[in-house]
């Protein structure tokens, strides 16, 4: 090779890099520009009377005034919150619950019918689930289950209207965890309770799976991603009475990404599993990894978005989950009223 040709190698190698460079930022400003353009649209669709709402776990372990009830039970009322995940867990190792951990839960659930009648309590139970060594519950274990489902009973006995699970992480080949799902629905069907589930938002792409399984653990920093696939969350919605997306912590850098993401998994959602199941979206009140990108307001509008899209409402009730009630505040609530339960959204500008 002569001296011309090499020294054209690097001014090609610096042309084609910065065609590329050139390309990916212009997919990005073209990215940026529509979502921005997408986001300006004031949407239509107006919130639910059925919403849920995680609550923290002060609520059955400790002693509350009957003032502290009253108030908790005007804040569910004003708020359209129909079901409360009260955390009573989380479940010990080998699958049990302490039952001195919800020694207040005859008085609260005394409370919430009597000052919020209608408003469904259920029992929030959840773990680290052991994946690969490494977690706390090992759910493969048939002697685990087992003692979870007795302690769901001995939950149930205490007067709770559901068990809600949140185990994490759950991969969408988690067979134990549908076989933990089928037997809590006999327990729970058998006493006309409701059985509730938290789930990590879906997968963005069902082909991307087998390459995450082949190529990347179950833990550490670089983790196979716990996401739900179309046919996973088919069979969680129809073992579920009702199923929670977390689809919060989206990590976009701006309002308008963050509110389409909102809206694509709301949609998607709704389409898959809205005729099968209850669906609430999650919707977050803490300070999340981008805060500048994602908060409430932000998230509810997007479910907004994401419901004016559906081609036809779908036949179960859906509604959002706040997450959490230790996390929201009376401006947060406010802000909750503004933009989502029916008759009291409004005309705003666009954030």
């Amino acid at each position: 090779m002569g001296r011309t040709s090499r020294r054209r190698l690097p001014l090609r190698l610096l042309r084609w890099t910065g065609w590329a460079a050139a390309y990916v930022l212009g997919l990005a400003a073209i990215t940026l520009s529509g979502a921005w353009v997408w986001w300006q649209q004031e949407p239509h669709a107006r919130g639910t009377e059925v919403n849920a709402l995680w609550a923290r776990h002060q609520w059955v372990g400790e002693a509350h005034t009957d003032a502290e009830y009253r108030a908790f039970a005007d804040l569910l009322r004003r708020n359209r919150i129909t079901d409360v995940y009260f955390h009573a867990g989380p479940f010990e190792a080998d699958g049990t619950v302490p039952p001195a951990r919800y020694r207040y839960a005859k008085q609260l659930l005394g409370a919430v019918r009597e000052y919020a009648p209608g408003v469904r309590a259920q029992a929030y139970l959840g773990q680290i689930r052991t994946v690969e060594g490494h977690g706390i519950t090992d759910l493969d274990d048939p002697a685990v289950r087992s003692r979870v489902l007795a302690s769901d009973a001995a939950i149930l006995d205490a007067g709770f209207d559901g068990i809600h699970y949140d185990f994490e992480p759950i991969y969408p080949d988690d067979t134990a965890f549908l076989a933990l799902m089928d037997a809590t629905r006999e327990l729970t069907r058998s006493r006309g309770r409701l059985l509730s589930v938290a789930l990590e938002q879906a997968a963005l792409f069902d082909a991307l799976q087998p390459v995450y399984k082949a190529l990347l653990p179950r833990h550490g920093p670089m983790h196979y991603p716990p996401r739900p696939t179309r046919e996973f969350l088919l069979k969680i919605a129809d073992r579920a009475d009702q199923v929670a997306i977390m689809t919060y912590d989206v990590s976009l850098p701006t309002r308008a990404l963050a509110g389409w993401h909102f809206a694509r998994h709301t949609r998607w959602t709704l389409e898959l599993i809205g005729d099968r199941t209850t669906v609430f979206m999650g919707v977050p009140t803490y300070r999340p990894l981008v805060p500048w990108a994602e908060d409430l307001t932000v998230a509810l509008r997007g479910i907004r978005r994401g419901i004016d899209d559906l081609k036809r409402p779908p036949k179960r009730p859906y509604g959002v989950g706040v997450y959490a009630d230790w996390t929201t505040d009376d401006a947060e609530w406010a802000r909750y009223r503004a933009e989502w339960p029916p008759g009291t959204a409004t005309a705003g500008a666009v954030r």
